[in-house]
């Protein structure tokens, strides 16, 4: 049986699938297959390039390596998950490496909760874990969230894989959700490797970049 979401969340269809909250997935001696302990190099480029500005949401942050690399490049920074057990080492990785990192609990399927708006919003492997029913609320949360003019960086497997993945996602996909009537432009989405524990030298994946043009 799927686990209780807290807060009265309802389960995500990955929740439905795998019968555990997203919590349960870093309570093991494992690391969860997407927690690689560093940041996926396509954001290490991107930061390395200025790409970022602050604000910055990390969306999904996991146990915060995307959100800890906006804040070594002097960012503020809002990392936001549901699960808890994830955002304790977060803070902890924060207080470690001497980086002021803010990390809150929030649904990112209702970002519009946090009353916040960024510039920056960071999505590392969090878009292919919603389905086709999932993707228009969330879409429609990063919306609320995202300045006019601010970008929004996706990093998901792309219809490639040939491993297992939540839901592989095709470049028509991703222009469809963040379609130009909704509000938003996408300006590239270039193949990318998204790292796992599972596969050393990655898994074919898409890059996207994604301005809110309203």
């Amino acid at each position: 049986m799927t686990r209780e979401p807290s807060a009265g969340r309802t389960p995500t269809s990955h929740e439905r699938l795998t019968g555990a909250t997203w919590d349960a997935s870093y309570r093991g001696t494992d690391p969860a297959p997407w927690d690689i302990g560093r940041p996926q190099p396509a954001f290490e480029r991107l930061a390395a390039a200025g790409a970022f500005t602050g604000p910055v949401l990390d969306a999904g942050c996991g146990t915060g390596e995307h959100a800890l690399l906006a804040a070594s490049v002097g960012l503020p920074v809002l990392g936001v998950d549901v699960a808890e057990t994830a955002l304790a080492r977060a803070r902890e990785k924060a207080h470690e490496r001497g980086l002021d990192a803010e990390f809150a609990t929030a649904d990112a399927l209702d970002l519009g909760r946090l009353g916040r708006t960024f510039a920056t919003v960071l999505d590392c492997g969090l878009f292919h874990t919603f389905d086709a029913e999932e993707r228009p609320a969330y879409v429609a949360s990063l919306a609320a969230v995202t300045e006019p003019g601010g970008r929004v960086f996706v990093l998901c497997f792309s219809e490639a894989i040939r491993a297992q993945g939540p839901h592989p996602v095709s470049r028509r996909e991703l222009e469809e959700a963040f379609s130009a009537d909704a509000g938003w432009s996408v300006t590239s989405i270039e193949p990318e490797r998204l790292l796992t524990t599972f596969a050393e030298t990655g898994v074919p994946a898409w890059l996207a970049t994604i301005i809110r043009e309203r």
